[in-house]
């Protein structure tokens, strides 16, 4: 299968070339150039590990052995993935069963372990950029932890993550750095776009991502939109509703993707926070970026998300999005209120992302959905990330995962930049 970019001016690349240059040279987000269509070989397996490699080799497309490509799937797909009933016809998926709490591990160790394999049979040495909100610099740490051949680099926003976030990116070593940016993210996000395309550190070094710009990303993240539907739907004869916390979009994307292969999605409900470009591109037809607003959903505060690309290259258009995808914009107030309502209505702990979420539901069912048809909130990281945030809502302490306090317990090792691709492009010359 073959993959182009979504700025239509580079030329087309394999699967293992798309996963190894995460950026295209011109600018733009690699794309398959087919969406294959998912099978009985899919929908019959009761494992959500054999779902995932029956999945896979429709993406994958040969490009892997069917051997080494089933490795890579168990090993990285580890942990359950169950679905909770909630109230009436909303159920709740929950992504924050792997190592590091939160959903980006699906994406993260798929990535990984695919990247180790291709890098062994290439013989050659990467250096992964990554800028993270949160979540995803935690999950590619500790998915490349120890990966030979491969560096990874972190660039995260100063005073813009939760403690026991920052403890995660920074506390690992070995091959894994963290870099702590005076800015946004989205500051942080356009650095890595810039290293990616200047063209000294080109030359001198291998660079690739495995922020959701790297396509690697987003293909396992639809394996978790397939199962939940299978576990509600059967055959793919009924269609559901999802509901996606978004920031940068990646993860709504991915969802995007297992509707293109054929799964029975009505529509998706885009849930922001106040950083609400899309809902209101949805609205107005204008995408219209700006410096993102810090709140208490931060890995979701993000002005200037890299997937709309992909989702306008899907749609070409407002008005064909909107017939798929409706967009809800939630403060920090209607957060603390719904993960309190929640918990007491239902005795379920919501993290802040997943509050918008529910909340947004809530708007989307007053307007559309009077069938019963199942809705599925992605609940993307475990609340125990959010403590505070958590205990100013329902009034008490919740118990933190032991994969969490094992975080807690190291040394943070940070390096301080400015806000300046120069400095990150000294900075990653000077490791050579």
């Amino acid at each position: 299968m073959k993959y182009y970019s979504t700025n239509h001016n580079s030329p087309e690349i394999s699967f293992k070339d798309a996963i190894l240059k995460g950026l295209a040279p011109d600018r733009g987000l690699y794309m398959p150039k087919k969406f294959k269509k998912l099978n009985n070989s899919v929908y019959n397996k009761k494992n959500f590990n054999e779902m995932c490699f029956e999945t896979a080799k429709i993406l994958v497309d040969g490009e892997i052995s069917d051997t080494d490509l089933k490795n890579i799937v168990f090993d990285a797909m580890n942990f359950e993935v169950p679905i909770k009933n909630i109230n009436d016809n909303i159920y709740v998926l929950e992504l924050f069963h792997g190592p590091t709490a939160a959903f980006k591990d699906f994406g993260a160790r798929f990535l990984a372990r695919t990247m180790s394999y291709i890098v062994k049979e290439k013989n050659e040495k990467i250096t992964i950029l990554v800028a993270t909100s949160g979540d995803t610099g935690s999950a590619v740490a500790r998915g490349f932890y120890k990966v030979p051949n491969i560096d990874v680099v972190l660039l995260y926003p100063k005073n813009k993550v939760s403690y026991l976030q920052e403890k995660q990116l920074t506390t690992l070593g070995e091959n894994i750095t963290a870099l702590e940016v005076s800015g946004t993210f989205d500051d942080c996000q356009h650095m890595v776009k810039e290293a990616f395309i200047d063209k000294e550190l080109n030359i001198k070094m291998t660079l690739s991502s495995a922020n959701s710009i790297n396509i690697g990303r987003l293909l396992p993240q639809s394996f978790y939109y397939i199962w939940a539907h299978m576990q509600l739907v059967k055959n793919n004869k009924l269609p559901v509703v999802f509901c996606t916390p978004s920031g940068n979009f990646g993860n709504l994307t991915s969802g995007l993707i297992a509707k293109k292969m054929g799964l029975n999605i009505k529509e998706f409900i885009a849930a922001t926070n106040i950083n609400d470009v899309v809902p209101e591109y949805l609205e107005t037809g204008i995408f219209k970026q700006r410096p993102s607003i810090k709140t208490f959903s931060n890995a979701m505060d993000v002005g200037n998300p890299s997937n709309f690309a992909r989702m306008l290259d899907i749609y070409s258009s407002k008005d064909n999005m909107k017939k798929d995808i409706i967009g809800y914009r939630v403060t920090d107030e209607e957060t603390l209120d719904t993960i309190k309502k929640v918990y007491n209505n239902y005795n379920y702990i919501l993290d802040p992302h997943g509050a918008v979420g529910y909340k947004s539901v809530e708007e989307y069912k007053k307007m559309y959905n009077d069938k019963g048809i199942p809705i599925i909130l992605l609940e993307t990281a475990h609340p125990a990330k959010f403590m505070n945030i958590i205990k100013d809502a329902i009034g008490q302490e919740i118990e933190i995962p032991e994969t969490l306090q094992e975080a807690l317990r190291k040394k943070k090792k940070s390096i301080e930049i400015e806000n300046n691709i120069d400095c990150l492009k000294d900075y990653l010359l000077s490791r050579i």
